[in-house]
């Protein structure tokens, strides 16, 4: 894209109005370091600046979509709460989930920790066929740490989400379809196309309109029924306002 930098483990594309990130580390299989960290907020940030690009696909190079957090990096920092403060500076998890595009996850070989995660952020999540999911963390004595307590159950319901978590069993992709993680399985030959071709779909919707549905869908499970119907109602004639 004209005016953004290169990134060392990030592509930055764009077709239209539909921009692709690709995570580009594929001899770690797209595991997520620091610098991946600060690359994957900067481009983020540069599709956010962008009014024109209205649908985001993230995708990974290579064998696997992310394998999780590198963990040649584990325990580097000087203490836990040092890490978290350091993470918080670019907060890429809360870009994601608040990015102004619609968004499309397209998941291949391995979505494992954080790459797992990366794919609940996202608004729609398009799986090839022999996708591999798990949230390991548990076993080696930590949670899940990009929000996976969190869009895990709003997807699939507390008893499934605790059976993953607890447990870090591994998921297929036609396991994590019928729970309602995956919205699209596909062959692999497919995988690109299909999520391109939906993204270039959800860049047809008026902006603001797909922007106001993904709000109060995801209120949902944010607050009681009752101002979610409120709150459904005033972002709707807001929209008629606009008119």
């Amino acid at each position: 894209m004209a005016g953004v930098r290169p990134f060392a483990t990030v592509r930055l594309e764009r077709a239209g109005p539909v921009a692709v990130i690709t995570l580009d580390r594929p001899r770690a299989l797209n595991a997520f370091d620091v610098a991946m960290r600060d690359d994957l907020h900067a481009a983020l940030g540069a599709v956010d600046d962008d009014p024109t690009l209205r649908a985001l696909v993230l995708r990974g190079q290579g064998r696997a979509f992310c394998a999780g957090g590198d963990v040649r990096e584990f325990g580097s920092a000087p203490s836990p709460a040092v890490a978290r403060a350091v993470r918080r500076q670019r907060d890429v998890w809360e870009r994601l989930l608040r990015l102004r595009a619609t968004t499309v996850a397209a998941v291949h070989g391995l979505a494992v920790g954080s790459g797992f995660e990366m794919a609940m952020l996202c608004d729609l999540c398009v799986a090839a066929i022999g996708t591999r999911f798990a949230l390991p963390e548990c076993g080696l004595g930590m949670i899940p740490g990009v929000g996976g307590t969190q869009t895990l159950p709003r997807r699939v319901g507390v008893g499934h989400a605790l059976d993953c978590v607890l447990t870090g069993r591994w998921l297929s992709a036609r396991d994590a379809h019928r729970l309602g993680i995956v919205t699209t399985l596909v062959p692999r030959p497919r995988l690109v196309p299909t999520a391109r071709g939906l993204a270039t779909r959800l860049a047809r919707l008026e902006p603001a309109v797909a922007l106001a549905l993904r709000r109060c869908v995801r209120a949902a499970h944010e607050m009681p029924v009752e101002r979610g119907l409120q709150l459904e109602r005033v972002v709707g004639l807001g929209l008629e306002g606009r008119r």
